[in-house]
C-alpha cells in the first residue's frame, strides 16, 4: 500500500541531503512578495512567460488544460518543465533554491512536502491575490495543507489545491464474499477479523499487503486517529505518537503482521502487487481516492469484483485523512507582475476549467463542488467513466468517495522537514516488519527519535512526547 506513484511520484526516498538543501534554501533571507498587503495587477495586455515545473500529465505543455489555458489567455506563455516524478522535481527545486537561480515560477509541490519550502518564505503568499477567500471552495484537508506558517510565524496560503486523496478502502467484495466477510469492515477490530477469515482461504490470501518501506500510510492513519501527532509551532516541533486511538491501532497492526495476516513481502506499486489485486489474493487495499484509475490499467482482471468502503476507525466512527495528493505554488523570487499572471494560471488549474478537466483525465478533485455534483457521484454526464462503473460493479464509488473528503479531521500538520524524515521510515519503522523481533511500537518510537535528532541538526527545537 502507499501513494500513487502517478499522482504522488515520491514514495519517501529522498536523501537527507536533499531535505538538507531545502532547508538551507529556507535559511535564506529570501522575503515572500506575498507578505506584502496588496499585490500587482494583472495586465491582459501585457505579455507574460510562465515558467512552470510539474510532473502530471495533465499540466504538460500538449494536455488539454494548457491548450484550454492558453486559449482563455493567449497573453500568457506556458514554458512547461516535465520534471519526470516529485523527487527529481525536489532535488531540482531545492539546488535552484540553494543557487539562487534557475528557478521556475510554479512549481508542482505535494501537500505533504509543501512545508518545506513555505517555512522559508521560498513560496509566495497567495493571499494579497484573494487565496484567503477560498475556503469554502475546498475540502477540509486540502485547504488545510495549504494553509502554512513560516519560520517568522506569518500565516498565509501558500499553494492552491490541484487535487486530492481522501482515504477510502478498496476491497475485492468476491474474495470477502469467499471468506464469509459478507460487509467491509467498520472498525480496525473488524479488518482484523476480516484479515483472519481472508487468509483462511490459502496461505497466499491476505486482506492487504504492508513491507513498511513507506511512510504515507502510517501518517495518514495518525491523521485519522491522532491528527496532532505532529505539532509546529514556528520552530518548536512537537512529536507524539502516544494519542490512545493510534495506540490501539498499533496494537492491532502488530498482530496483523505477528499473525502473518497481511503480506509483507508484497512492495507497493510491484507488478505481483498489480497482480495480487487483480486476482483477488490481496483483498484490500486502504489509500487514496486517485486509486480507480490505477486498478482498471494495472488489475483489469478484477473488473466487477472491487467495491470502495468508508476507510475503518477505532469506533466506527466517521473520521478521515488524506493520503496523497498536490498543489500548484509560486515562488517567492518570481517578479511581483509575474506572480499575477502566475496566480491566474493557478486559479485556472485548481478552481477553474482546467480543474474540470483534471477531473474527467481521471484526477480526484479538491473543489467541493465537484463532489457534490450529481454527475460526478454517478460517473455520468461531463463525468461519465462507464469502464470504472463496470470495473466497481456498478457502484457509485464517487459518491463514497466524496463523503469520505468531507470526513477529513482538520488539525493535522506535516513536518517542516517532512521529505527527509520520511527516508528514514525504512531503516527505522521497516524493521517491526522484516523479522527482526522488533515490535511496531518501538520501530515508530526510533522513527520518533530519529525526528526529533534530525530536526534538532537543522535548527529547529524538536521533542518528542512518551
Amino acid at each position: 500500500m502507499g501513494f500513487n506513484t502517478s499522482r504522488r511520484g515520491f514514495l519517501g526516498v529522498a536523501t537527507a541531503g536533499l531535505a538538507a538543501a531545502a532547508l538551507a534554501g529556507c535559511s535564506s533571507n529570501n522575503t515572500s512578495s506575498g507578505s506584502s498587503a496588496s499585490a500587482a495587477a494583472f495586465d491582459a495586455n501585457k505579455s507574460y512567460t510562465l515558467n512552470v515545473w510539474a510532473w502530471e500529465p495533465t499540466i504538460q505543455k500538449d494536455s488539454e488544460v494548457t491548450k484550454a489555458f492558453t486559449k482563455q489567455y493567449p497573453n500568457i506563455t506556458l514554458n512547461i518543465t516535465n520534471t519526470g516524478g516529485a523527487s527529481d522535481e525536489y532535488t531540482s527545486l531545492s539546488n535552484a533554491l540553494q543557487a539562487g537561480t534557475g528557478l521556475p515560477d510554479v512549481a508542482q509541490i505535494e501537500y505533504y512536502a509543501l512545508p518545506q519550502y513555505s517555512i522559508g518564505s521560498n513560496l509566495a503568499d497567495l493571499t494579497p491575490f484573494g487565496a484567503g477567500d477560498l475556503q469554502s471552495k475546498y475540502t477540509t484537508g486540502t485547504w488545510n495543507s495549504i494553509h502554512q506558517t513560516t519560520n517568522k510565524g506569518a500565516k498565509g496560503i501558500f499553494a492552491l489545491p490541484v487535487d486530492s486523496g481522501p482515504m477510502a478502502l478498496f476491497y475485492n467484495k468476491a474474495t470477502f464474499d469467499r471468506a464469509g466477510v459478507t460487509t467491509p469492515p467498520k472498525t480496525w477490530d473488524e479488518f482484523y477479523d476480516a484479515a483472519v477469515k481472508i487468509h483462511a482461504l490459502g496461505g497466499n490470501y491476505y486482506i492487504t499487503s504492508d513491507s513498511g518501506n513507506d511512510a504515507g500510510f502510517l501518517t495518514s492513519i495518525m491523521w485519522q486517529l491522532s491528527p496532532g501527532a505532529f505539532k509546529v509551532d514556528g520552530q518548536k516541533v512537537t512529536v507524539d505518537f502516544t494519542g490512545a486511538d493510534f495506540q490501539k491501532f498499533v496494537t492491532i497492526w502488530q498482530k496483523l503482521i505477528s499473525e502473518k495476516l497481511i503480506s509483507t513481502s508484497i512492495t507497493g506499486w510491484s507488478d505481483e502487487w498489480f497482480k495480487g489485486l487483480g486476482d483477488g489474493t490481496l483483498a484490500s487495499l486502504p489509500t487514496g481516492a486517485w486509486m480507480p484509475a490505477n486498478l482498471l490499467k494495472s488489475s483489469p482482471a478484477a473488473s466487477g469484483n472491487f467495491r470502495v468502503a468508508a476507510m475503518p476507525s477505532i469506533d466506527g466512527s466517521a473520521k478521515n485523512a488524506e493520503n496523497g495528493g498536490s498543489s500548484l505554488a509560486v515562488l517567492a523570487k518570481t517578479a511581483a507582475d509575474t506572480q499575477a499572471a502566475a496566480y491566474k494560471y493557478l486559479e485556472f488549474v485548481s478552481n477553474g476549467p482546467g480543474a474540470t478537466l483534471r477531473v474527467q483525465a481521471g484526477n480526484f478533485p479538491s473543489l467541493e463542488a465537484t463532489l457534490e455534483d450529481p454527475n460526478f457521484q454517478a460517473s455520468t454526464g461531463d463525468f461519465a467513466a462507464p469502464d470504472l462503473l463496470k470495473y466497481f460493479g456498478n457502484q457509485e464509488y464517487n459518491k463514497q468517495l466524496a463523503a469520505g473528503a468531507k470526513n477529513v479531521n482538520s488539525g493535522w500538520s506535516y513536518l517542516p522537514f517532512q521529505v527527509a524524515v520520511n527516508s528514514k521510515f525504512a531503516d527505522t519503522v521497516g524493521k517491526a516488519y522484516n523479522n527482526s523481533g522488533t515490535t511496531l511500537k518501538d520501530a515508530l518510537s526510533a522513527w520518533g527519535d530519529a525526528i526529533v535528532s534530525y530536526g534538532n541538526d537543522q535548527g529547529y527545537q524538536v521533542t518528542k512526547k512518551s
